[in-house]
């Protein structure tokens, strides 16, 4: 899984749409990958990058049940498969924007959506994030700049009721320097809690004043995720110079405040690896977000097409299970494992094999 999510995956039959699966260009999130399911663990893979036209990995045009055949060079490997389409992208408002321009599935269960498409940071290339492709999708058409609390809970509840959705997963583009999105997670997560049952995971930048975080919780947000992406000074001021004019120090504060009030596990921050912090950064500042009780989410860099570092290599699957190896024991020694967290990506656990570290099985 590991080789896998740094290599990436060719697609046998590139003449059909998509190679004959379902996959995902741009937008916020995990893109430009495909969910695979193998060995029961589904993750997300890249299969539109450079380094995946490349890989030495191939997957066989699934059939009809979705299974596929897994292969390294000649060699077969693996029987892999791809989660269907889910029944909800079939749907749309009564105003005609249909359910996927919304949310989206992730993995094989997990609902996500970006509620604010636009973003302070992305108004600006010399402040952007220079990974980050959240206005390729709203420029397609494949999504709208504002999803209101009405339409989310709409969506929120069908994809439950026809696909059996477990948790669900809101993002924002940052709109202010204050609340920094929290507001807006607020007026949604209140309005899907009144549709459905559904656990959510709330992501925005640490707000300038910790009393959101009571209120998100009394929102209906069950889980938060404040994501740090690189963890030193001089790689936060190179890759993401607007988004590091908010300092690790506010960020280690909101992360002590926020566990007080969702509690230990249940506050988690996303770490790309491949960025340039080393093995040792990334590991030295996760034993300290363990000490607060914040989950380290640590994924592999894709580099997503359009983006200023879409010519910017993964990291080697060397390199991230020499750091997935630790972490997962590190984790696992805090009791802050991913199948105890109520909603969100750290409780998915596509986009990085670390859960299975956690377990301390190899893969």
């Amino acid at each position: 899984m590991t080789e896998l999510q740094s290599f990436g995956l060719r697609l046998a039959d590139p003449g059909a749409p998509n190679g004959g699966v379902a996959s995902r260009r741009g937008g916020a999130g995990p893109s430009d990958h495909k969910a695979v399911t193998v060995d029961g663990h589904t993750i997300m893979v890249p299969v539109h990058t450079s380094s995946a036209w490349n890989s030495p990995f191939l997957a066989q045009a699934p059939d009809a049940q979705g299974r596929s055949k897994l292969t390294r060079g000649s060699i077969p490997i693996a029987s892999i498969a791809f989660p269907k389409q889910p029944r909800f992208y079939a749907l749309q408002t009564l105003d005609g924007v249909p359910y996927s321009h919304i949310a989206t599935l992730h993995g094989s269960d997990v609902l996500a959506t970006t509620v604010l498409q636009e973003c302070i940071r992305y108004a600006s290339r010399r402040k952007t994030c220079q990974f980050c492709a959240i206005g390729q999708s709203l420029a397609a058409g494949r999504t709208i700049a504002h999803k209101t609390p009405e339409q989310l809970a709409e969506v929120a509840r069908a994809a439950v009721l026809l696909d059996g959705v477990k948790h669900m997963v809101m993002t924002t583009g940052t709109p202010n320097a204050t609340d920094r999105g929290a507001k807006v997670l607020c007026d949604s997560a209140f309005a899907i809690k009144a549709a459905v049952n559904l656990p959510l995971q709330g992501q925005c930048e640490p707000p300038d004043d910790d009393r959101w975080f009571d209120r998100m919780r009394a929102a209906g947000i069950d889980t938060l995720g404040m994501h740090l992406e690189a963890v030193t000074p001089e790689v936060r001021e190179r890759i993401m110079p607007g988004k590091a004019s908010v300092p690790l120090s506010r960020y280690m504060e909101a992360f002590e405040a926020s566990v007080k009030v969702f509690g230990r596990g249940q506050v988690s921050t996303y770490i790309l690896a491949g960025l340039g912090d080393t093995r040792e950064a990334i590991l030295s500042i996760s034993e300290k977000l363990l000490a607060l009780g914040v989950y380290p989410f640590v994924v592999p860099f894709v580099p997503i097409s359009g983006t200023p570092l879409e010519d910017h290599p993964p990291p080697s699957s060397e390199f991230m299970k020499s750091l997935l190896e630790p972490l997962g024991a590190m984790v696992g020694e805090a009791g802050l494992r991913s199948g105890d967290i109520k909603a969100g990506c750290g409780k998915c656990g596509a986009c990085s094999s670390l859960s299975v570290y956690e377990t301390g099985a190899t893969t």
